[in-house]
């Protein structure tokens, strides 16, 4: 039998698998889709580096409906050690795509179960290769940008998830809709107040409708408001897994409430802080001093505390150019350009040895090529004053 025909049987082999787990699925028969979905991947272990090389596509849908057919019916956990088995075979057989599916599907199993330090320890330890897989590299973007949010890396986790909706096709609307709902979260903790029209997108309002109550309640500053919505939306939150997040937004708020508080009073009253701020606890003025002091602290607000009279003074507003403010704002929008940059090189394709070739440039190399061009001209006319 010749090489070509070999080739072709294993495709053809396991496009079989592939149409009978998708049948499967559709069907709701999970379990028949496990042992199917099984049974591929055994084959695929069985395989040699250079038959691999002829089926890795499918071989990672296989690994991907398999890993779906055991969340769907609540059994994940079961198979976090075949899943890190198969990514060391991956590994050993150099089989980059495999490489990147498995662990996107370690990290979905580690953060199904909210064990973000593990998750963290297989990502930092994974090897680095050029994505073979645009869906893959987004996917791992979302995930990491979810372990750093939760610890508490926000300006890494923000630029994590706004990659990974830049990369992300119009077409997947659930999983803009999930960057989202993270990016909003992560740019209250930071301190930043999403535009209006981030809720606004086609298709999304109903579904971010929680997320734009809670980015009024953390705009305004008002703990009664927040509390009230946080308590309408629980549900929501809870199953988006990002309620522990809201929990955490009430620093938010109160730094939100003591900065529109302190550029509108010179000077005004602990008391009266607490009252705008819909603060109440058995130690009010107390409670009320330390979150003062600690937005103090962390340059939330510009002012200081009268602890002998129990009053907040403001001091005069600095001019915003003489801060390190408008650089940071800067320096963001340089490394988004030269990211995009950096991104288009890569996705140009490698120029043939073949006269013919050299001769015909197809449609694609021409649009990379007036990109290429376009962010060169942005790079120059931008990033080189």
């Amino acid at each position: 039998m010749s090489v070509c025909a070999i080739e072709f049987s294993l495709e053809l082999e396991f496009y079989c698998y592939f149409l009978v787990l998708i049948f499967l699925i559709d069907q709701k028969r999970y379990n028949e889709a496990k042992v199917c979905s099984l049974d591929g991947i055994t084959r695929v272990m069985s395989l040699n580096m250079a038959e691999l090389d002829s089926v890795n596509v499918l071989a990672a849908k296989l690994y991907f409906y398999y890993s779906y057919s055991y969340e769907v019916s609540g059994d994940l956990a079961e198979i976090r050690w075949n899943l890190l088995d198969w990514y060391s075979v991956a590994a050993l057989k150099h089989d980059e795509l495999g490489q990147e599916t498995l662990l996107n599907l370690l990290l979905r199993n580690y953060l199904h179960y909210n064990l973000y330090d593990q998750a963290e320890k297989l990502r930092s330890k994974a090897a680095k290769f050029l994505s073979r897989s645009s869906q893959q590299t987004r996917r791992y973007l979302f995930y990491t940008g979810k372990i750093q949010t939760i610890r508490l890396a926000y300006t890494d986790a923000k630029e994590s998830f706004r990659q990974a909706v830049w990369r992300g096709p119009v077409a997947a609307r659930g999983f803009l809709i999930q960057c989202t709902k993270w990016t909003v979260l992560v740019r209250l903790l930071l301190g930043e107040i999403p535009e209006r029209t981030a809720f606004m997108q086609s298709g999304m309002e109903r579904i971010l409708r929680p997320y734009f109550e809670l980015t009024n309640a953390v705009r305004i500053g008002d703990l009664e408001l927040f509390g009230n919505v946080a308590e309408e939306f629980a549900g929501t939150f809870i199953s988006d897994g990002t309620k522990n997040l809201i929990v955490r937004l009430q620093h938010s708020v109160n730094r939100s409430g003591l900065r529109s508080t302190s550029i509108s009073y010179s000077s005004i009253s602990l008391a009266e802080v607490a009252d705008k701020l819909k603060m109440h606890s058995r130690n009010l003025l107390a409670d009320v001093e330390n979150v003062v002091a600690k937005a103090i602290r962390d340059g939330a607000i510009n002012a200081k505390i009268d602890h002998a009279n129990g009053w907040l003074i403001s001091k005069e507003t600095r001019d915003i150019y003489a801060t390190a403010e408008p650089q940071v704002v800067f320096s963001s929008r340089i490394s988004f350009y030269l990211n995009l940059y950096n991104e288009t090189l890569r996705a140009l394709p490698l120029p043939s040895g073949n006269d013919m070739h050299d001769n015909r440039r197809s449609a694609s190399q021409v649009l990379c090529g007036e990109l290429l061009e376009l962010l060169e001209e942005v790079r120059d006319k931008y990033l080189k004053k």
